[in-house]
């Protein structure tokens, strides 16, 4: 009786030492379909041949797609189908959709900005199918500041409003023009003040604004992490973007979960592109991990 006491207890112990590891690895890797739109645009990959090519070839389990490699497909659900069986076979999880050409949720035509709002409706419910936690949006808009961001506000609660019942989050990345201006975007997602509407910093999308500022703006809101990626450094680190100092940001800010290899760079290949952001977010992660 006493050795199989003995035994039980040693089991547990060893269960809660390994559970006690996976619990350490607050960050983790996915693969942004945008770093392969080069060999997507050109037929030599497919969007539902991505979540197998983001394990086998680089040992990622979590992919972010892009609604423009499966656009007229939202709706269909034996395409849709048919890619998450590709997830679940590979063991692969689907994170979010990156929505492009599906309207300015900031347009300051409210008619337009309706339409806008309601093209967004497939990509929600196709999210939620697909087991993803966020589709991804722009907040984009012509006129002044202010009315770019009243007309923002309008749009993304009205669409979240609606996310929020299948569950899935709307999340805004700085994409261009206000977007890019950290201050302004978290001021919308204050007002916005609904738990399903956050934002994606995107590591590398900043221009006249500090890119730290932004992201340190940015990450209260997070719902995921874009690492951008152009050009490395001899030691493999980004040349325009200091990913330590990035990483106590996004670690400061209490965010955990994945950060994605965003290659967009052009004097890599695609594939040294992404392996080389992938090692560099690996080595940039490691200390947080332990």
């Amino acid at each position: 009786m006493k050795i199989k006491s003995l035994s039980l207890l040693l089991l547990m112990t060893g269960f809660l030492c390994l559970n006690s590891f996976a619990q350490k690895e607050a960050y983790k890797i996915s693969l942004a379909e945008w770093s392969l739109h080069q060999a997507l645009w050109k037929g030599q990959l497919s969007n539902l041949d991505f979540p197998r090519y983001a394990k086998v070839k680089y040992g990622l389990d979590a992919v972010e797609y892009v609604s423009t490699f499966f656009k007229g497909k939202a709706e269909d659900m034996v395409y849709l189908t048919s890619l998450k069986d590709s997830c679940t076979k590979y063991g692969v999880k689907s994170l979010l959709i990156m929505v492009d050409d599906a309207g300015n949720l900031a347009d300051t035509s409210l008619a337009v900005r309706t339409k806008s709002v309601e093209s967004h409706y497939k990509w929600v419910q196709a999210a939620k199918f697909l087991g993803c936690h966020s589709i991804r949006v722009n907040a984009r808009g012509q006129g002044t500041m202010e009315q770019v961001a009243a007309a923002a506000y309008d749009g993304l609660k009205r669409l979240s409003e609606y996310a929020a019942g299948f569950g899935i989050n709307v999340i805004v990345e700085n994409h261009g023009s206000y977007s890019s201006n950290g201050k302004w975007l978290s001021d919308i997602m204050k007002k916005v003040n609904k738990p399903n509407c956050g934002t994606l910093p995107d590591l590398g999308n900043f221009y006249d604004y500090d890119r730290y500022q932004g992201v340190t703006d940015m990450m209260p809101f997070a719902k995921g992490v874009s690492g951008k990626t152009h050009d490395f450094d001899a030691n493999g680190n980004e040349t325009q973007i200091d990913y330590a100092k990035m990483m106590k940001i996004i670690s400061d800010a209490k965010y955990t979960g994945y950060i994605d290899a965003e290659y967009e760079g052009t004097k890599l290949s695609e594939d040294e592109g992404i392996k080389a952001s992938i090692a560099l977010i690996k080595k940039v992660i490691a200390p947080y991990n332990k």
